[in-house]
């Protein structure tokens, strides 16, 4: 039998979270391209709603609600469900951050920010890998994280710190969940140009934005790590602009 270097995701059923903006957004829109139905999670009900007239309503829907509750995790992995009957892939993508040394940023800022990157994904993942299990034919797990959880630097030690966690919490997943068939991706942006920080240490339409990743790269790796066959796993694809210094 010849080798086929991908496989279709066509009709394949994916939770993505973070999704009402930026890589959320753009790999929603990638999955979709692909034949891909996406169940999308962020707490801007507009902007998701928006997103989904964008893919078409038998291609995606809208689950509003905040990553941090364990609860809301739940709900959006059932909704996938209920409306398409199975989950095969999570994109653990929510996120935030906020540029400071160690005492700028206030104790509100830092909770979210630890909350948000880090507890938010070992929920959506537990509620991923529930479903993994009760299905018994494997899946794919992918946490959008960064090259900060590589190298932390100046003002940024706590975002760093929650993509350390994450990294961390990937190679684990890795070596617990590769038997029964769920592979695990850790997916690591340099610099991107979305809404990430905006007004917490970069400014909207500063020229730096310019020489940054742009979403779609993001996706399309994203899509690129779904799309193997299954005998193959990427642990980790890390991503830098040729315009950025690394």
């Amino acid at each position: 039998m010849p080798y086929a270097p991908t496989r279709s995701i066509e009709g394949t059923v994916a939770v993505i979270t973070g999704a009402s903006a930026g890589i959320g957004a753009a790999t929603s829109r990638a999955l979709v391209d692909a034949g891909a139905r996406v169940a999308l999670g962020a707490r801007r009900e507009d902007r998701l709603t928006s997103l989904v007239g964008e893919l078409g309503g038998e291609s995606a829907i809208a689950v509003p609600g905040d990553v941090r509750d364990p609860q809301y995790n739940e709900a959006l992995v059932a909704a996938a469900v209920d409306r398409w009957g199975r989950l095969d892939t999570v994109v653990a993508n929510a996120g935030i951050g906020a540029y400071g040394g160690i005492l700028d940023l206030d104790d509100t800022q830092l909770r979210e920010m630890v909350e948000t990157n880090y507890l938010a994904t070992v929920w959506t993942v537990r509620s991923a890998v529930r479903r993994f299990r009760a299905q018994g034919d494997g899946g794919d797990i992918v946490i959008v994280s960064s090259v900060a959880g590589f190298r932390g630097g100046a003002d940024e030690a706590v975002y760093a710190g929650t993509k350390f966690a994450q990294v961390g919490l990937g190679g684990s997943l890795d070596r617990e969940l590769r038997a029964e068939g769920v592979r695990v991706t850790l997916i690591c942006p340099a610099g991107t140009s979305t809404e990430f920080a905006i007004g917490a240490g970069r400014e909207e339409g500063s020229p730096e934005l310019d020489s940054y990743l742009r979403p779609e790269d993001v996706a399309h790796a994203a899509r690129v790590v779904l799309e193997q066959p299954r005998s193959v796993r990427t642990t980790v694809w890390q991503l830098w602009s040729t315009q950025q210094q690394s």
